[in-house]
């Protein structure tokens, strides 16, 4: 029930009068809120110009740095990391700078008690980015490969074209571009493949029992070391390994270039030249051998006459 009274007259219609109040309320609302947002303007303009210079002294340092660390050994990835510290550092300035422009009563100390409260709140929410990103930071600063170079890390096997503070791109010797996570890196064994300027790599060569074995090593020996891919400053070595169920098995080590398709291009030229040294050698690279023994004899019966299958 209204009361009697509470009504308001507007174009001939009775409206309620807390309903007028209420739309009042509202529209007085909006207009202080816009009021506001007017007298904030010149602020917030300020603001984003704070921004912009900040984006131009990030940019102006970037250089600066980078020309500067262009002339110190440092490793490719510690030069990244410190620009791009110096580059969080900056906006991290500006963001605060900026911040305390469009609301006045804002002060650093209020600014850096906000940021930590967020920060924590963010920390939980995004754990896993976090976890790489500090990951990155790691990888960047401690982990011995750069832009390049070859790594094989849990059966991913390729180029490392990028690495950013969140995650490393690498481009697989099949084509395929891999977006490994920091983290995943920065947890599991990475192999290096081109740490080193030279491979060593390693086949396995059969010679029949019936053959002499030191003979066989002189002539791998001698393939082996008459190969361009060989690296005829590290020692190739050759030794019998074992014993085999067909053959006499000889290690065949040497170096080589250390990309993937150098260890291929390497191999395949070694297994050449070895199977033709051999041939022209006459030493037999066996099949492989059964020999089947029976418990007793067997008995041979000749059943008819041969026929002429013709």
């Amino acid at each position: 029930m209204i009361p009697a009274g509470a009504f308001a007259q507007e174009n001939g219609i009775e409206i309620p009068s807390t309903v007028t109040e209420v739309t009042a309320s509202v529209n007085e609302t909006l207009m202080s809120i816009w009021a506001t947002f007017v007298e904030r303007i010149p602020f917030i303009v300020a603001g984003l110009i704070v921004l912009l210079l900040t984006w131009l002294v990030t940019v102006l340092v970037a250089n600066a740095i980078n020309r500067v660390l262009k002339r110190s050994d440092l490793r490719t990835s510690l030069k990244e990391l410190v620009i791009r510290f110096a580059s969080i550092g900056i906006w991290i300035l500006g963001f605060l700078v900026a911040a305390m422009i469009v609301f006045p009563g804002l002060t650093p100390a209020k600014a850096l008690g906000g940021l930590g409260l967020v920060s924590i709140a963010v920390g939980f929410a995004f754990k896993d980015i976090f976890e790489n990103f500090f990951a990155g930071i790691l990888l960047l600063w401690r982990f011995p490969f750069e832009n390049g170079d070859f790594i094989e890390c849990e059966g991913i096997t390729g180029e490392v074209r990028d690495v950013y503070l969140r995650m490393t791109q690498v481009r697989q010797t099949s084509g395929e571009l891999v977006v490994l996570p920091n983290s995943f890196l920065f947890k599991n064994p990475v192999k290096v493949l081109t740490n080193l300027p030279k491979r060593r790599v390693t086949i396995i060569a059969g010679v029949a029992y019936g053959e002499d074995v030191a003979t066989a090593v002189q002539v791998i020996q001698e393939a082996v070391d008459a190969c361009e891919t060989v690296d005829p400053a590290r020692p190739v070595q050759i030794f019998p390994q074992g014993f085999g169920a067909s053959s006499i098995d000889i290690e065949v080590t040497w170096w080589t270039d250390p990309k993937p398709v150098d260890i291929r291009r390497s191999r395949g030229e070694i297994v050449t030249a070895v199977k033709k040294a051999l041939d022209e050698a006459g030493i037999e690279i066996p099949f492989p051998y059964r020999t089947l023994t029976f418990k007793e004899p067997l008995a041979i019966q000749q059943t008819g006459p041969e026929r002429d299958m013709t």
